[in-house]
This record gives C-alpha cells, sequence and structure tokens, in this order.
C-alpha cells in the first residue's frame, strides 16, 4: 500500500503527503493554534460523541444481531438473518469511525503523510486494541491510554528499544489476561463483588 500511494503522487502527494491543510476556525471562533487546545478540545468531543453514538449501535438489535455473528455465524444465518449484509454494515461503521479519526488527524497535523498507510500504523491500533481488549469499546480506549503513555515514558527512558518491551506487555496480556486489560479488570471486579 505504501509504495502503491507513493507511486500516486497525483493524489497522494507522493513522499511529501497531502500538504497545505489550513482548517478554519472551528464555529468561526476557535482557531487552531500551535498549542493544540481546539484539536485537543475537538478530539475529546467526538471521542465522547462517538463513543456514546457506538453504545447505542451496539445495545440496539443490530448490535445483539452483530454479537451473535459474532458468536456463532451459522446459527445467525440459520435463523434468517442477513449476516452478508450485517457484516458489511458492520464494515461501513467501522470505516465511518476510522474517517473521523483520520479527518481529525488531518485537521491537527495539517497534513497527510504516506505513513497514514504504512503497517506500522495499523499494527500499532491493532496492539492498542488487544492490549484494552478487544469486544468492547472501553478496551479500546485502555489500550490507547497505556500504548500511548508507554510511547511517551518508554521511548524517552529507552529510544531503540521500547517497541520491545511493549512487544513484551503485549506477550503477557495476551497470556495472562486473555481479554485485555479493561476486560480482566472488570472480570476481577465482578468476582470481587460477589465474596
Amino acid at each position: 500500500f505504501h509504495e502503491a500511494a507513493n507511486k500516486a503522487a497525483g493524489w497522494t502527494g507522493g513522499s511529501d503527503g497531502l500538504t497545505d491543510i489550513a482548517p478554519t476556525p472551528l464555529f468561526g471562533v476557535f482557531a487552531f493554534d500551535l498549542w493544540g487546545h481546539t484539536a485537543y478540545a475537538l478530539g475529546v468531543a467526538l471521542l465522547l460523541i462517538v463513543l456514546f453514538l457506538l453504545q447505542r449501535l451496539a445495545r440496539s438489535p443490530f448490535g445483539m444481531l452483530c454479537r451473535g455473528i459474532r458468536q456463532d455465524p451459522i446459527r445467525v444465518a440459520a435463523m434468517g438473518a442477513p449476516v452478508s449484509k450485517t457484516l458489511l454494515a458492520m464494515y461501513v461503521v467501522s470505516g465511518l469511525v476510522a474517517g473521523v479519526g483520520g479527518g481529525l488527524n488531518a485537521i491537527s497535523t495539517q497534513v497527510v503523510g504516506l505513513d497514514s498507510v504504512s503497517f506500522t500504523l495499523s499494527a500499532s491500533a491493532l496492539v492498542m486494541l488487544v492490549l484494552g481488549g478487544t469486544g468492547s469499546l472501553y478496551g479500546a480506549i485502555v489500550g490507547t491510554v497505556v500504548f500511548m503513555l508507554f510511547e511517551d515514558f518508554v521511548s524517552a527512558a529507552n529510544p531503540f528499544h521500547w517497541l520491545t518491551i511493549v512487544g513484551a506487555l503485549l506477550v503477557l496480556v495476551v497470556l495472562f489476561a486473555p481479554r485485555g486489560i479493561f476486560g480482566t479488570s472488570v472480570r476481577l471486579l465482578e468476582r470481587s463483588r460477589r465474596r
């Protein structure tokens, strides 16, 4: 993907990426500044809105159908539910959320570089999800926070091997907390409440 995007310089800007993205002030008042205050506020607002909408979607009949397909797609198809159309709708929703994040990134950094289509970015997102816990909206947030804290603090202490430490953490999570950090924490809290 990376090399194809580099060759399609007319669309992607080549190795320079798409530049000269000048966002207008938010609501005509809040200008995007060098310190990122407006971008931070917009990011938090979008996170809360998307989280609210995805929670509503997960609790809807569509969300129940998605969970059923995750558990046993053959049984759901045998019950007469449109599995293919539901999977397509899930991919569309996922793409929409990713598009919102990509748009926010483009506004915040004012450039869309070729690293946006790199394997490293996709692998980092997958590591964040596994660390936090799959199958949970909050797990994705927890995994992102843990990964970014590791990137900031551990890379400051050891800039050459911080990804190795993240890899070791990922192995530990997969072995000892297969539901991720969030899922395992919720499970431990439920066990302690039962006692």
